[in-house]
């Protein structure tokens, strides 16, 4: 029977094309608190807009599932006198794909403005300009403005926030492609995990965190701040990972792992052992598939975050293999994310508040 029904999967649709840029994640977290409350005995918003819900509060033990809400996107840098929009980055934003993909300005008093990274014509491109390729300093949005005046009418200002517009599809009902499954497939994840937990009746021993962080792709902020307040004895992350298995990745470089052979799991210095070995032996047991990583210093994962937190936490990274990520085609496939939501499930079932991660 599909873990995932047809009531999350309508919640999935309107999340991913829901517009959740870094510093700027509250209609996405309001979305996904109302999606989980009905799952939940109380939640809370930090200042920044971390959003978690708790399951059976008031425990000393504490256990966090983790995923981050906040996709990359652009600010608006520049308006040049015949009213182009020149821009940053907000986030790992690829400007590779920029050219010809449409985009909504994200104004602060009058909405969105729509708009489209222009691109000269390839007629227009010969000898040395037939060389000429995206960069961050050349790439532009063209809203259709006379000049740098009608621009500012339109409420466009530096420091307006850009999105893609690209909503979920799902291809060949076995992918689900769009722009920020990295990460709200994580927050759509743990939600799935805390509904799970409600509708089967498990009773857990301890206090569990579901926390849905923002700030994720400017360093792990949201991570940071939020394990200082739940400050928890043990963090589940749950990420995305590369399909290294399309055109053009060196496995030898980025590793083996294929979407549709089920989620990662990473070993990095920040996993704790003992936990890890927990989810592995958990996925053999429930014959759950699983594919192994590894990261030489540092996850860049919130894992990191809450691993070196509050004199050190228990943490684990689960990964969802995906393809063509910070692209607005991301791809995952339904087997792989129904893994990661079961595989968190069962491993939740066997942390016991005495369960011993000491080192040794």
């Amino acid at each position: 029977m599909p873990i995932i029904n047809a009531q999350s999967e309508a919640f999935l649709q309107k999340y991913l094309d829901n517009a959740s840029p870094t510093g700027f994640e509250s209609s996405g977290q309001q979305l996904w608190l109302e999606y989980i409350k009905p799952y939940i005995d109380e939640w809370q918003v930090d200042q920044y807009g971390t959003a978690y819900g708790v399951i059976n509060p008031g425990k000393e033990y504490r256990v966090v599932i983790e995923g981050h809400a906040d996709e990359i996107s652009w600010f608006v840098h520049y308006i040049s006198d015949d009213g182009f929009i020149h821009v940053i980055r907000n986030g790992g934003s690829d400007h590779l794909i920029a050219p010809s993909k449409r985009v909504n300005i994200h104004t602060r008093k009058n909405g969105i403005v729509r708009g489209v990274f222009g691109w000269p014509a390839i007629h227009t491109r010969h000898g040395e300009d037939a060389k000429l390729t995206p960069k961050i300093n050349n790439i532009f949005i063209d809203v259709g403005a006379e000049n740098k005046k009608e621009a500012l009418e339109m409420g466009i200002h530096v420091g307006a926030v850009i999105t893609f517009d690209d909503p979920l599809e799902i291809l060949n009902e076995q992918y689900y492609v769009g722009r920020a499954l990295d990460n709200r497939m994580g927050g759509f994840c743990i939600a799935e995990v805390a509904r799970l937990i409600h509708e089967q009746k498990i009773d857990l021993p301890y206090s569990l965190y579901i926390v849905n962080s923002v700030q994720e792709e400017v360093g792990l902020r949201g991570a940071e701040m939020i394990t200082q307040s739940i400050k928890p004895n043990v963090a589940i992350v749950t990420d995305v990972t590369h399909d290294t298995h399309t055109p053009m990745i060196d496995k030898k470089k980025h590793g083996d792992v294929k979407t549709g052979n089920g989620p990662t799991v990473t070993y990095a210095p920040a996993v704790h052992n003992k936990l890890l070995n927990l989810i592995i032996d958990t996925a053999e047991e429930k014959e759950i598939p699983l594919q192994l990583e590894a990261s030489s210093r540092r996850t860049g994962t919130d894992t990191d975050a809450f691993a070196y937190s509050n004199g050190g936490v228990p943490s684990a990274l689960i990964s969802l293999p995906l393809r063509y990520m910070h692209t607005t085609v991301e791809m995952a496939h339904r087997k792989d994310v129904e893994a990661v939501i079961q595989l968190i499930f069962e491993t939740l079932q066997r942390i016991e508040n005495d369960h011993n991660f000491k080192y040794f």
